[in-house]
């Protein structure tokens, strides 16, 4: 997943509730290594190369410590935050109410309005988890996530597998966002200056 060259920087946040498995697919990806992790006190954050089409980006992955006393902190985060990857430990079916619930408290959240969210679907290499379309419909996403781009991909923090494709998504998503928003500048500006163009006219 490697990119040289000169890339954009993208702030991402990696969310997700303690054991999800957010740092040890953070590492997995980013080393292609299992490491042995331990929860997360405070944040890691790790510099992932992603291409999205042409485009070269560099995503800036704040992984940020998902216990119960450490979620009060992630709004610190949130600021200049380009979009968001959530991860949801599809094999422990008791917690995912719980993981739910913590998603659309957190997307509520201003200064995430409109933000790109990826949701990956982790441990699909034990058996029995959840599939990414019963994540779906559990979250109800169509409806929690109606008003952005969202996406839910199956992975495993173990095997590798979805890893990439999950960040790559999510650097499509904000390279389609960012485009919309430059695109919306331009023809504002472009709007104002032919204003003034008439009016000296």
């Amino acid at each position: 997943m490697g990119v040289r060259g000169s890339k954009s920087q993208v702030p991402i946040l990696l969310l997700g509730l303690d054991g999800a498995g957010k740092s040890t697919l953070l590492y997995k990806l980013k080393y292609n290594e299992h490491f042995t992790t331990v929860p997360t006190i405070g944040f890691n954050v790790e510099m992932i190369d992603a291409r999205s089409n042409k485009r070269k980006i560099a995503l800036t992955v704040w992984d940020v410590g998902g216990q119960y006393k450490m979620r009060v902190h992630w709004r610190n985060f949130y600021q200049d935050t380009a979009g968001i990857l959530f991860v949801v430990d599809c094999s422990d079916r008791r917690r995912l109410d719980e993981a739910r619930n913590v998603l659309e408290r957190t997307l509520r959240n201003d200064l995430l309005r409109g933000l790109p969210v990826v949701v990956l679907a982790n441990k699909q290499d034990i058996p029995g988890a959840v599939t990414a379309a019963e994540l779906t419909e559990t979250f109800n996403l169509r409806r929690t996530c109606s008003d952005r781009d969202w996406f839910v991909q199956p992975c495993s923090a173990m095997t590798g597998a979805g890893l990439e494709e999950g960040f790559r998504r999510i650097a499509h998503m904000v390279k389609i966002t960012s485009e919309d928003n430059n695109i919306k500048d331009t023809v504002k500006y472009l709007g104002q200056k032919s204003v003034k163009t008439i009016r000296n006219q």
